[in-house]
């Protein structure tokens, strides 16, 4: 089990604001910190990293205490792996050389080519990042991340500057990774369609607090939709076809056409996001 309580005076453009939080966690669970930007979220990964430093609060994981009114573990004493946006790596060594470096003084090099196989590396092991694509930089980032055996991962919108079908080899990697080595993982990310996909919580937040919590479809469908099919899209165009609505949904680099009638379409218009649930063969749209 994994308690976080912090409490953190943030400065935002125009204003200060409170930090508060509290989550508990379960290993192995992977959670979604969800909101708009300026709300607190890569700030909650920072205090658990132990980049920054809680005004006050409580952060144990399994039983160890990282932080609390007498205890501040360094980064560095902390199982902890995290991935940014931006990388980080090292750009004068090779790919297998900056997995190496993250590599406890003393432990064995096995891991290192566990994670390059399980990750896909074999063939860019002896590049160095100038000469990796974005996607690639970020897989390399991944297996550094993973390379102490981390109890926790934390993904700081990792994925959001690929495109759809890096960003989606890339969702599946994390989630093989997650699995295999037991981890519990939280991600920042604004895309809900990797929200559904990737999470099995969310903790929505709002200028520092969490306003909701819950499943994914608990927080954004606001019902119990049960369906074999979900996939998250926006709205492209929608066309009168007799007594019907033709509707056609972008998911990713797939437009689906879902039919609905008037009725089903009275709070939905172009540029909406929704969920396609398929119920006993009829696809239906769920704003969100």
């Amino acid at each position: 089990m994994i308690k976080i309580d912090l409490h953190k005076t943030l400065k935002s453009s125009n204003s200060t604001f409170e930090l508060d939080v509290k989550m508990s966690v379960n290993k192995g669970d992977f959670i979604a910190i969800y909101g708009e930007s300026g709300a607190g979220k890569t700030t909650i990964l920072r205090l658990i990293a132990g980049l920054d430093k809680c005004d006050s609060g409580n952060i144990t994981i399994h039983d160890s205490v990282w932080y609390d009114s007498k205890i501040n573990l360094k980064p560095q004493q902390r199982k902890v792996g995290m991935v940014f946006q931006d990388y980080a790596l090292f750009p004068n060594m090779t790919v297998k050389e900056n997995l190496e470096y993250a590599l406890a003084k003393g432990d064995s090099t096995k891991i290192i080519d566990e994670l390059i196989k399980i990750i896909e590396l074999e063939e860019l092991k002896d590049r160095k990042p100038y000469e990796l694509s974005g996607g690639q930089k970020q897989r390399v980032s991944l297996a550094r991340a993973l390379v102490q055996r981390p109890d926790v991962l934390l993904l700081d919108e990792p994925l959001s500057a690929l495109d759809d079908d890096m960003r989606f080899k890339l969702q599946d990697y994390i989630l093989t990774v997650h699995k295999k080595y037991n981890l519990t993982t939280f991600i920042v990310t604004h895309d809900l369609a990797e929200v559904f996909k990737m999470t099995n919580y969310v903790y929505k937040l709002k200028i520092g607090k969490i306003v909701e919590e819950g499943t994914p479809e608990s927080v954004f469908l606001k019902s119990n939709i049960s369906g074999k099919y979900k996939t998250i899209g926006r709205i492209l165009k929608i066309q009168k076809a007799d007594i019907v609505n033709i509707v056609s949904v972008i998911s990713g680099q797939n437009v689906i056409k879902v039919i609905a009638t008037d009725l089903e379409l009275k709070h939905l218009s172009i540029g909406e996001k929704v969920v396609i649930v398929s119920k006993a063969f009829n696809p239906i749209l769920i704003k969100i």
